[in-house]
């Protein structure tokens, strides 16, 4: 905007200047018609570029230019870019400064006036009191100018302020929270491995194997509960989604497919439904979302993804097409971490492109 402002002020004075030499017949008094007159003229325009630096100094050129000028070249036409001039600056003066400062920029922006009309064939010293009222309305703007971005800017520092005190009241509210679960999370634990140890120690070595199996499968539930109950408020601790939806299952497997696959996408079940072990169904949900993000890199990819349940076992069977650039092997060693942490297998056939992933999960009989 400074160099606009300096180029629209210097483009007046130098069309102005170069009027008055090409002008031949003019009708009013000309005492020059010297090609010089533009660039001393300039030198009043052009210090306007560096009035953010100091305005002060730039009104002061700027008159001492302007005295020059009226000085070598005596009457000429100068209103037409030097009132211009005297207003900008009476502008920036008002905004520039305060009190003393902006009297003392008003000031020489006052003088610039009167020197622009002293020997104005134009307009004259007989319009120095319209063009003084303007210089002064122009400060005024300009002081108004200044108190209201003074005020937005320290407005805008309260309002960081205020997100700031924000931010650090719903991080101590978080941290009270977090120690709060953290209290609820030993006491979970101590509960639920005092009534896992009191059920173990019920179990007699010389009752017969049925109640043996059943009491051992109530054990491994109530171990899963606790697993389930601890993922629940370690997620809440880590402030992710985990502590507010529940974990996934086999029921979101139809989402996770028209998610990547579209939404005529379906999953083939095998078998005889039932609810598993938590921990079964999210590692079936994890294993099918691992190769599926990798195999499905286009909607219209034809995927074959399946569940069967037998009767010990719950087997996880994707197959299809593998992409160009797609990552299987990490997918595949992802899905076999899941399938070992419940002592199953995952055997990976791929043949002219295509791969087929079948995982075999172990469910204990009664759970």
């Amino acid at each position: 905007m400074d160099v606009v402002l300096a180029v629209v002020l210097s483009g007046l004075g130098a069309f102005l200047m170069a009027s008055i030499a090409l002008d031949t017949e003019a009708d009013v008094r000309l005492d020059t018609r010297s090609w010089w007159a533009l660039p001393v003229f300039l030198a009043a325009t052009i210090p306007v570029l560096w009035w953010r630096r100091n305005l002060l100094a730039v009104v002061a050129v700027s008159s001492a230019a302007m005295a020059v000028h009226v000085l070598l070249f005596g009457w000429v036409v100068r209103c037409g870019a030097g009132l211009p001039l005297a207003f900008v600056l009476g502008f920036l003066s008002g905004m520039a400064y305060e009190r003393r400062r902006a009297l003392w920029a008003l000031g020489g922006t006052v003088v610039l006036t009167a020197l622009v009309l002293w020997k104005d064939s134009a307009a004259g010293l007989d319009l120095f009191p319209v063009a003084l009222l303007v210089v002064i309305l122009m400060a005024g703007i300009g002081a108004v100018v200044r108190q209201r971005s003074r005020l937005a800017v320290e407005l805008e520092e309260r309002n960081e302020e205020l997100r700031a005190l924000r931010d650090e009241r719903a991080a101590l509210s978080v941290s009270d929270d977090r120690a709060q679960l953290s209290q609820q999370l030993g006491t979970l634990l101590d509960e639920r491995l005092t009534q896992l140890a009191v059920a173990a120690d019920r179990v007699d070595p010389a009752s017969d194997p049925e109640t043996q199996r059943l009491a051992f499968v109530h054990i491994e539930e109530e171990g899963r509960r606790t697993l389930d109950d601890m993922r629940e408020v370690v997620g809440l601790l880590r402030g992710g989604e985990a502590g507010i939806a529940p974990a996934p299952s086999v029921a979101h497997l139809d989402a996770l497919l028209a998610k990547h696959l579209g939404s005529d996408a379906r999953l083939r079940v095998l078998g005889d439904p039932r609810v598993l072990p938590a921990s079964v169904e999210l590692s079936a949900y994890r294993i099918v979302e691992h190769l599926v993000t990798a195999l499905a890199r286009d909607p219209d990819t034809p995927l074959d993804v399946a569940m069967s349940f037998g009767d010990d076992a719950l087997e996880v069977m994707v197959a299809g097409p593998v992409p160009r650039g797609a990552d299987l092997r990490g997918a595949v060693g992802r899905a076999r971490e899941r399938a070992d942490l419940h002592q199953g297998s995952l055997d990976v056939t791929v043949t002219k492109g295509r791969a087929s992933v079948i995982a075999h999960l172990p469910v204990l009989i009664g759970a």
